[in-house]
């Protein structure tokens, strides 16, 4: 597949600059409910004049310039800006430690930093490199830079419209590291042009349509998601304050297009649940006269009674999941992709969603299943290669261009794909059996109580279940009744899953710890992927003393 240069991304930023000039671009929160809207002539305006700086400072052509914040306008904003000055973006996770912010700013040779809204900036500050010249943008830290405001209102904006050619980096993507250190993902404007232009036509994306930022910028899912197909289909962007203000933002932005991950998904799940008991819910929904109003009700409680496409990608979504969400009117897709493709993968189209597949295989992608199991993958939203990393390169791409997605899959007749597991998150018991936990945990993760899950078992007979408790459960173990309800729940779900197990995979028990499992002790990624290494390095001394209590539910401090 091919692009054309009116199709890439910095050519549809200046089309919709020319021809809806006044039109919100950018919604953006500033604190105690207030907000500021930027148009397109406000918003690539000052990208011009920051553009026009970068310009002066004569660092080489196609430098490395680095991007740490949370999401933003002008997180956006700089990433228009170092593409304009002919520059290469490297964006950072706003939750890295200062050693992680260290090692990517040294890895990618970044010749600056743009420091954007944070919460840590006192623990990350120590890892910039002494010397590397910094810019605040707005909403940043105090002391983090040169500021953005001084230097956007002291420089004149570029007036040409530079473009890039398709083959030029256009960024490095560093991988949220689920298995050892993160790889920097170089993705070039054409590819990053291509997928943005391919997937609003698959979702009918139109200058009507509104977003809500939310997920990393510096992942490529809300790079392509939001970012990609708004600038190439000019709708709008709304972003969020905090995590204190989340259901606010999201009922003012009220998304025609709205994705996320499961764990969201199933805390709006879980909070519906916490006002309305899901029998009563049930009940309700029954009801010819009264199902269409509590449906209403419930989707403009969560702010997404104008949403027309609900995405869940990132990682499996449990199916009765899906179907609930189907029950209230709201049909929520499924979509797969990598970093290394630029999400560009697989998608269900809207209303042939399948549930427990991530649907068919997108315009131009090709995939078949290896020997052993692995999908394999080839699109035209390929990398151009791990930065640095020729030979983890080769070891990833396939001598006839295939991705090795490292995911297991099969694809049925109407070409539906269905991810099975990990390759290499596969483990075998001490009985010589081969056990999958993604498929498990997805099961466990449906339950309110559940937060995140991780199965074990690497050497042990049977497989187990770490249990990380969701906030309404741990409120509830505050008192010996509370503990026996959340015991009582818990030991009729093991039954319940193994029931749908093979027998070499059912679960020896459920261990309830007590750790919150977060970002910040690294015990997930910034996307909400669990880090199994981190969590089995943690609870591996107790293992044998809860293998061997030989009881259903534990509770990590038995």
């Amino acid at each position: 597949m091919d692009i054309q240069s009116d199709q890439l991304l910095l050519a549809r930023t200046y089309h919709w600059e020319a021809t809806t000039p006044d039109k919100v671009f950018m919604t953006q929160p500033i604190g105690g409910g207030e907000v500021r809207q930027y148009t397109w002539r406000e918003a690539i305006g000052e990208a011009r004049r920051m553009a026009a700086h970068l310009r002066g400072l004569n660092f080489p052509a196609k430098s490395k310039v680095a991007l740490l914040g949370k999401n933003s306008a002008h997180w956006i904003l700089t990433d228009l800006a170092i593409w304009m000055a002919g520059h290469v973006t490297v964006p950072l996770y706003p939750t890295l430690t200062a050693d992680s912010v260290r090692q990517l700013l040294e890895h990618s040779e970044s010749k600056l930093l743009f420091v954007g809204k944070l919460d840590d900036w006192d623990q990350m500050k120590g890892g910039v490199p002494q010397g590397m010249p910094q810019i605040s943008l707005p909403l940043s830290p105090p002391d983090s830079g040169a500021k953005w405001e001084q230097i956007a209102a002291e420089s004149e904006p570029i007036t040409d419209n530079p473009q890039r050619e398709p083959q030029d980096l256009a960024t490095i993507v560093y991988t949220s590291g689920t298995t050892g250190k993160p790889k920097g993902v170089m993705l070039n404007f054409g590819a990053m042009g291509l997928t943005a232009l391919e997937l609003c036509k698959m979702t009918n994306m139109s200058p009507q349509d509104r977003t809500l930022s939310y997920l990393p910028l510096a992942h490529v899912y809300e790079r392509v998601g939001v970012e990609g197909l708004t600038l190439n289909g000019g709708g709008e962007i709304f972003f969020a304050e905090s995590l204190h203000t989340f259901v606010a933002d999201l009922q003012r932005a009220r998304p025609t297009v709205f994705a996320s991950v499961p764990r969201l998904w199933l805390k709006f799940q879980a909070g519906v649940f916490a006002k309305v008991p899901p029998e009563k819910l049930e009940r309700l929904l029954s009801i010819p006269i009264l199902s269409s109003l509590v449906r209403k009700k419930i989707l403009k409680g969560l702010g997404l009674q104008d949403t027309r496409l609900a995405i869940c990608a990132a990682a499996p979504v449990p199916a009765e999941v899906l179907r609930w969400y189907r029950r209230l009117g709201l049909e929520l897709l499924e979509g797969y992709g990598m970093s290394e493709n630029c999400a560009y993968s697989h998608f269900a189209p809207a209303g042939k969603g399948k549930v427990g597949y991530v649907g068919t295989a997108n315009p131009g992608v090709e995939t078949r299943i290896s020997d052993e199991g692995e999908l394999l993958v080839k699109s035209p939203g390929m990398m151009m290669g791990y930065y640095k990393e020729p030979g983890l390169t080769t070891e990833a791409i396939t001598a006839d261009g295939f991705l090795r997605t490292g995911d297991m899959g099969d694809i049925d007749s109407e070409g539906y794909l269905r991810i099975t597991g990990r390759v290499k998150e596969l483990f075998k018991t001490s009985k010589g059996k081969y056990v999958a936990p993604s498929p498990i945990e997805n099961q466990l993760i449906s339950h309110p109580y559940i937060e995140q899950a991780c199965v074990i078992g690497s050497g042990f007979p049977q497989p187990s279940g770490l249990i990380m408790l969701s906030e309404e459960a741990r409120a509830l173990t505050a008192g010996e009744e509370g503990r026996g309800k959340i015991e009582d729940a818990m030991g009729a779900l093991l039954k319940r899953v193994n029931e749908n197990l093979d027998h070499h995979e059912r679960l020896q028990y459920l261990a309830l710890v007590q750790e919150e499992w977060g970002i910040d002790n690294g015990m997930i990624t910034p996307t909400m992927k669990i880090k199994r290494a981190a969590i089995e390095e943690t609870y591996g001394p107790h293992f044998e003393s809860w293998y061997g209590a030989n009881a259903p539910v534990l509770w990590q401090s038995a």
